[in-house]
């Protein structure tokens, strides 16, 4: 069988991916903000990455994954997940005539589970972590011959979605900077990919949470370590960085920013409040860390990855009962 976890990782492979992703997506918005511009004195565009089907950039690697795996005679996938990586590989899978199997956390949310079983896939819930539920996945993997689609070490997945930044170099060609989330790292590992190969000048600013920030504490120390695994932000719920795609954003981010869980829930009712979105945590986290980096990003031209949107009720009530979605932004 091939090996799909040997592949080139490049600008050239997220070219070649436009093809077969775009069988299944359309184009997301790129849309600039007028608003946002004026509060960070910059020019502000936001890439609707929400807007997807999955409601998350992730389902670009699925498509793309599962294409490569069709063509290898894959007839069935495990993964484990706490949400958009594993509906990303369940719709990918079903598009594609593949079965599929998700492992999710035991305290998962149950929208993002709900939307797992939508697709036809099977649901397990085991461990209490993202990282307990990947020890299930391996035993199975071996068990019942499935292939092992990992959220993070997958070449496909980086190529895949590195459609979504060929999509904003061709709107914004002098863009100055990017603004994203940071978990599992696929999507900081596409930026760098596709933005630095056509213009090593671009910036590109990562964000994680402060409860679950190993991709930070690893950034910062020069090599992989684990931390704390706390957030409620399920695309932040990482406690370990990813050897593949850390290894392309260890030396090519600008700058970090992390973000308590209370500026998390800001970010939702900011979110809301200026683009009209609903978005989850790590979705939102891009526009509180740009008012953040506001003195750094004034008069550029700045991405800002809304990168999903599968947020439970409970999360939106709280979010949307700070006094931040009824009147903006107030520095404190």
């Amino acid at each position: 069988m091939v090996d799909h976890k040997i592949y080139p990782i490049s600008c050239t492979e997220a070219l070649k991916a436009q093809s077969v992703v775009y069988n299944y997506l359309i184009p997301t918005h790129l849309t600039r903000y007028e608003n946002l511009s004026s509060l960070m004195d910059a020019e502000i565009y936001v890439k609707h990455e929400n807007h997807n089907p999955t409601g998350s950039f992730k389902v670009r690697g699925g498509v793309n994954l599962m294409h490569h795996l069709k063509g290898s005679g894959v007839e069935g996938v495990i993964t484990f997940s706490t949400g958009n990586h594993g509906l990303s590989i369940a719709q990918s899978a079903a598009w594609l005539g593949i079965s599929a199997t998700v492992v999710v956390p035991e305290n998962n949310s149950p929208v993002k589970n709900r939307s797992i079983k939508s697709t036809g896939a099977t649901l397990i819930e085991a461990g209490k972590t993202f990282e307990e539920a990947s020890n299930v996945v391996t035993e199975l993997s071996d068990k019942h011959n499935l292939y092992y689609a990992h959220p993070a070490n997958e070449p496909h997945l980086i190529n895949g979605v590195g459609t979504e930044f060929i999509e904003i170099i061709n709107a914004v060609p002098d863009l100055d900077a990017v603004v994203l989330p940071i978990g599992a790292g696929s999507e900081a590992a596409a930026a760098i990919t596709v933005l630095k190969t056509i213009n090593p000048d671009i910036q590109i600013y990562a964000v994680q949470a402060r409860s679950s920030s190993a991709a930070f504490d690893s950034w910062k120390a020069g090599s992989i370590i684990s931390s704390a695994n706390t957030t409620f932000a399920g695309g932040f719920a990482t406690g370990v960085a990813y050897e593949v795609p850390f290894a392309i954003y260890k030396d090519n981010l600008k700058d970090f920013v992390v973000l308590s869980e209370e500026e998390i829930y800001e970010g939702i009712a900011l979110a809301a409040y200026y683009t009209h979105n609903y978005l989850e945590g790590a979705g939102a986290s891009a526009i509180m860390a740009a008012i953040k980096l506001a003195n750094v990003l004034k008069g550029k031209k700045v991405a800002l990855q809304f990168s999903g949107c599968n947020a439970s009720p409970e999360e939106i009530t709280k979010a949307y009962g700070s006094r931040l979605f009824s009147e903006g932004w107030v520095s404190k």
